[in-house]
């Protein structure tokens, strides 16, 4: 009697042990007990035999190609709607070596169809300054002359066109009311890679300056992979709209993306064609001057009221602020080798805006169109006072020497 609580106990002991050994290992009788869930997600598959004179292999094959998610559906629809609007852009211009030689010199970049009609829109630095060929190869290899209708230089833009059947034009969005952290999407011909797409987000709305060192407001910062040759491509939102132009990277010096790309707000682009379809041409607005820009040094060595602002050495005759009554310089000076003029009017600021540098200037002008009326902060001598101006248009006055504005 003595020994059956001992039997009792190992007899337990021993059903716990088959149990648990048995049912881990098959799963059978309980399965709670497996050590690991079984995978559930596995796909159909065969088995397909490959022989030689290596031996014979067994591969286990998928039957069938898997679904696509919802993500990678909406990263092929916005692909496919836009891939035949995107074009690459060779540009070649002529230099001159060290023995006066003449050396082409090619350039590549991106651009999108605007019209049926071809005309297309890039970057300003894709094109360069004065090109003697310039060539859109289309996504199916089609290949055709461009001209240049417009440029903007102010605003890194470019207006081209070519004479081609059957195009596909992009749609363009609204780029006010962009939101950090909203899905973009960047075609472009990377490293001459045509047609490649990289995805990334909104990283910031900011100002920059651009890459011949133009200001670029409301500049929309992605980290989206951006390389040369996107330049000029377009900056789409989940519907494969166009929000903005893939302008430059923040590269330190290393020519690759880093994962900060900037574009150009499409809403600037929109303007410029605003332009040109009412005159022909893009109308820059203009002050019509030109100016020296001052800092603390320079303030006080000449006295000036405010040590930052844009002393105006001259008025050009006729233009936007000699009809307002600013004042040019009066009195010859030298800042080093060069010649200026002192004693005109010191501006400081623009609707209400401060004027630190002729960057501020051009920044606060870039938000105006030729012939919108500004008020401009100005001091004449010691005596601040705000002076009404009618922006003039850039084209009508193009003052010589110095900085215009």
């Amino acid at each position: 009697m003595k020994f059956r609580p001992v039997l009792l106990v190992l007899l337990l002991l021993s059903g716990f042990y088959y149990v648990t050994t048995h049912s881990s290992s098959t799963g059978k009788l309980f399965p709670w007990l497996q050590r690991a869930p079984a995978f559930t997600g596995a796909t159909n598959t065969n088995t397909a035999a490959i022989s030689g004179p290596v031996g014979k292999f067994e591969l286990t094959v998928a039957s069938a190609a898997p679904a696509f998610d919802s993500e990678e559906q909406q990263n092929i629809a916005v692909y496919k709607k836009v891939l035949p609007s995107v074009v690459n852009i060779t540009s070649t211009e002529v230099a001159f070596d060290f023995f006066y030689g003449p050396v082409p010199q090619q350039g590549q970049g991106s651009g999108f169809i605007l019209t049926k009609d071809g005309m297309i829109l890039t970057n300003n630095h894709v094109i360069g300054g004065n090109p003697q060929r310039l060539e859109v190869m289309l996504s199916n290899k089609h290949k055709y002359k461009a001209r240049v209708l417009a440029a903007d230089k102010n605003h890194d833009l470019a207006l081209i066109k070519i004479d081609a059947p059957d195009l596909t034009p992009v749609t363009l969005s609204d780029s006010r009311g962009l939101m950090v952290g909203q899905k973009v999407y960047a075609i472009g011909n990377p490293f001459g890679l045509n047609g490649t797409m990289t995805r990334g987000i909104i990283s910031a709305i900011r100002s920059v300056r651009g890459p011949q060192g133009n200001p670029i407001e409301d500049a929309i910062q992605t980290d989206a992979a951006v390389n040369p040759g996107n330049s000029g491509g377009p900056l789409l939102n989940s519907h494969g709209e166009v929000i903005g132009i893939t302008t430059m990277i923040a590269s330190n010096g290393a020519e690759q993306s880093s994962g900060i790309g900037f574009a150009i707000p499409i809403n600037t682009a929109r303007a410029i064609l605003d332009d040109y379809a009412k005159y022909g041409y893009i109308r820059r607005p203009s002050l019509d001057i030109v100016t020296l820009p001052i800092g603390p040094d320079i303030a006080e060595q000449i006295g000036l009221p405010a040590d930052y602002g844009v002393l105006i050495e001259r008025v050009l005759p006729g233009g936007a602020a000699d009809k307002a009554g600013l004042r040019g310089g009066t009195q010859r000076a030298y800042q080093g080798n060069i010649p200026v003029m002192l004693g005109g009017d010191l501006i400081v600021g623009m609707d209400g805006q401060d004027i630190t540098s002729p960057q501020d200037l051009s920044a606060a002008m870039n938000s105006h169109r030729a012939g919108d009326t500004v008020t401009i902060t100005i001091y004449r001598g010691r005596k601040r006072m705000d002076v009404k101006v009618v922006l003039g248009d850039a084209r009508d006055q193009q003052g010589r020497g110095g900085q215009s504005a």
